[in-house]
């Protein structure tokens, strides 16, 4: 009877741990195990070298032997469809191995791209990385592994730059987004975390900007649990529009709750906040020009302040030349100006008294000159 017990409570531990693990890996952004607590149950998220950062391009290195990305295979995607899911954290497309990247320090070999994003509230708040402190509207990553170094990712995952990350900053325009349409038209099919869809495969290279020359770099970690910083990280520096609508459907239709949940949660803000540089350098393949973005409260102010000071210097200047006009003699007084004189005037009135000075000082002069006798 004893055994029994026993095996039992043996059993009711370990179902525990299990349960424990399992809701370790559970992790959220703002509920439980939030990312506050991410530290707490995944060590490497509390490293040094961590991501997102905001890039302050004042203090990037220019780097002229970092040549433009150059994308391998994406545009060949034959007529095998991609698979789009619902991760619960985010949404999710595995690419072929035949696709990676070239213009890294080794070669990288692709394994899946997904995106973060707002809630709504905000246009411009949704990527995880920042430039100058400003953020943009959502951001995509395309996630590949050091296929020079590593058989495959398990292996590369947890080695320094075993990973390499390109990094899209979307803004929100007027125009719908072709490229982007391919994964945001699908949305509606997997709501629910666990969900997936087949979709048409079509050149996964349209999702990024058109200049591939202009970015910055930097060593850092994957952006969600378990946070490993094997990350070699390039984030392009032009963004890429998708419509108000694009970006509305990818910030309302998706749940990060399973379909057989009561209460559905919707997937917002599954971005992480910027984390601490901590004296890392951020490489820059061009010579950033720092341009001061203002916000509309900001503009409204300037507006308001320019009008302000126009209208105060013109009631100073009309002051001023009012002011000129009342004291002046030629409007008040104009009778007492003095009538022209004419010339021949003027020059008798300047001989008489030379005439008069000659007359007088030259007795004295002769006296002056006249020798005295000697005794």
């Amino acid at each position: 009877m004893d055994l029994a017990w026993l095996a039992a409570a043996v059993f009711v531990l370990l179902w525990q741990s299990v349960e424990c693990s399992r809701a370790v890996k559970e992790w959220t952004y703002a509920e439980a195990v939030g990312q506050s607590e991410w530290a707490e149950f995944f060590p490497d998220c509390g490293g040094f070298s961590q991501s997102p950062i905001d890039v302050d391009t004042s203090r990037t290195l220019y780097d002229p032997s970092l040549a433009p990305v150059q994308p391998l295979g994406y545009g060949q995607y034959g007529h095998e469809p991609f698979t789009l899911s619902n991760s619960g954290h985010t949404v999710e497309m595995p690419l072929p191995s035949w696709m990676g990247v070239a213009g890294l320090p080794w070669q990288y070999s692709a394994v899946q791209l997904h995106l973060h994003w707002g809630n709504g509230i905000g246009v411009a708040t949704g990527s995880e990385h920042t430039i100058d402190g400003q953020s943009a509207s959502a951001e995509l990553h395309v996630v590949h592994y050091n296929s020079e170094l590593y058989a495959n990712i398990s292996q590369a995952k947890t080695e320094r730059n075993g990973l390499a990350v390109l990094g899209v900053l979307l803004e929100a325009g007027s125009e719908t987004n072709q490229a982007y349409a391919h994964i945001l038209n699908y949305l509606g099919r997997i709501r629910y975390a666990g969900q997936k869809v087949a979709i048409p495969a079509f050149d996964v290279q349209t999702l990024l900007p058109k200049d591939l020359s202009h970015y910055f770099r930097y060593n850092g970690s994957l952006t969600t649990p378990p946070c490993y910083q094997s990350v070699l990280w390039t984030i392009f520096s032009e963004k890429v529009k998708i419509s108000h609508s694009q970006l509305l459907k990818l910030e309302t239709v998706l749940y990060s709750s399973k379909s057989t949940e009561p209460e559905p949660r919707l997937m917002q803000d599954n971005y992480r906040v910027t984390q601490t540089l901590n004296h890392r350098l951020v490489l820059s393949s061009f010579f950033p020009v720092s341009v001061k973005i203002y916000t509309d409260g900001e503009i409204s102010a300037i507006v308001i302040g320019s009008l302000c000071g126009c209208i105060g210097l013109a009631v100073i200047v009309w002051f001023v030349v009012k002011t000129i006009r009342s004291t002046s003699s030629w409007d008040v007084l104009p009778s007492v100006r003095p009538p022209p004189q004419s010339r021949t005037n003027d020059v008798a009135k300047n001989l008489k008294p030379d005439m008069a000075l000659k007359t007088a000082s030259d007795p004295e002069k002769k006296e002056e000159a006249a020798p005295q006798p000697e005794p």
